[in-house]
């Protein structure tokens, strides 16, 4: 069980009270006493209660949001409905970047002290689930998409699984036998949204009696536009008559589009492209792209009230919240 702080305060030979002075920094606390406390504080790894701070009327109205790549269209569009659900709780957001890497996303872990903010939304790309139960954050937590979940923490996603699923049967449903999937992660530490996305697409050709092709699963270093176009030039480059793409994200998609265009092809007649997000892009592309439409706008309302929930010391039946996506048609599928 985490120390409380009557354990801090026996440890350290004074009052709850006292314990509570130091914590919430008042001044009228001898040197020497404010040094045993926070001594005691350090030895037992003492975190206020994020919940307690809100009852004592000491909420910063501030929570943070920690997100891979803010210039992504997709995590553009997100933070935007997180900081406008936030501003109708009356929440302020504090936005942090963290490229993805495991050494920013521990700093996102570490870094913050619950004075200093009531709670924090994180999509983390790298951090494992034992990063995240082995510290004892000091404010209520959401985790956001699929590529950690811990046992404690609330995790608000979509079915990445479900989802490819269902991309690649709409491709198999148009006639397409030779799809490619862009967007694998060489090298994943951990099993995010890329290997789930493999999976499902791996799973509806084996339904359709097609065989897995690993040369027709194409990784990239970036889910980028650049990328997407690179990598469809490799494949109309090499030796298979690719009828298909299905792109990991609409930014792949939409550099893949351009690649098939600038050889004279046509979309979809001779390849189809479904993409994922359903970014606003994805309705003005010539032609439109198919994609898959996760419900940003629910995901980011659970994850700003989730929040708030725990703040106000109510909890959900389970810490997994899976919500809806559909497959938005368009012209390019």
């Amino acid at each position: 069980m985490p120390a409380s702080m009557r354990d801090v305060a026996a440890l350290a030979g004074v009052s709850p009270r006292t314990v509570s002075n130091v914590v919430n920094d008042y001044v009228h606390v001898a040197p020497e006493t404010r040094a045993r406390v926070q001594r005691a504080i350090d030895k037992l790894d003492y975190r206020p209660s994020a919940a307690a701070r809100h009852l004592r009327g000491s909420r910063t109205g501030l929570f943070a949001l920690a997100l891979p790549e803010i210039s992504a269209p997709y995590f553009a569009e997100l933070a935007d409905l997180i900081e406008r659900r936030a501003s109708e709780r009356g929440l302020t957001v504090l936005i942090d970047q963290t490229g993805g890497t495991r050494e920013r996303e521990l700093l996102v872990l570490d870094g913050y002290h619950s004075k200093v903010i009531d709670g924090l939304i994180f999509n983390p790309l790298s951090v494992t689930a034992h990063d995240l139960e082995a510290r004892k954050l000091g404010f209520p937590t959401v985790l956001l998409g699929e590529s950690v979940t811990a046992s404690d923490i609330i995790h608000v996603s979509i079915d990445n699984v479900a989802g490819a699923l269902t991309a690649t049967q709409h491709l198999l449903g148009t006639g397409r036998t030779k799809i490619a999937a862009i967007g694998a992660l060489p090298q994943a530490r951990i099993a995010g949204p890329a290997q789930r996305r493999t999976e499902g697409y791996r799973e509806a050709l084996l339904r359709a009696g097609l065989g897995y092709e690993h040369q027709l699963v194409l990784p990239t270093a970036r889910w980028s536009l650049a990328e997407g176009y690179r990598v469809a030039q490799q494949l109309l480059d090499g030796p298979a008559d690719i009828d298909a793409l299905f792109c990991f994200n609409d930014s792949l998609a939409l550099g893949a589009m351009k690649a098939v265009t600038d050889r004279g092809l046509r979309i979809p007649e001779d390849i189809a492209v479904v993409g994922w997000d359903n970014i606003e892009d994805a309705a003005y592309s010539t032609p439109t792209l198919t994609t898959i439409a996760p419900n940003k706008t629910a995901i980011a309302h659970a994850a700003v009230d989730l929040l708030l929930d725990q703040l106000a010391g109510e909890h959900t039946a389970t810490t997994e919240i899976l919500l809806d996506y559909h497959l938005a048609v368009r012209q390019s599928a």
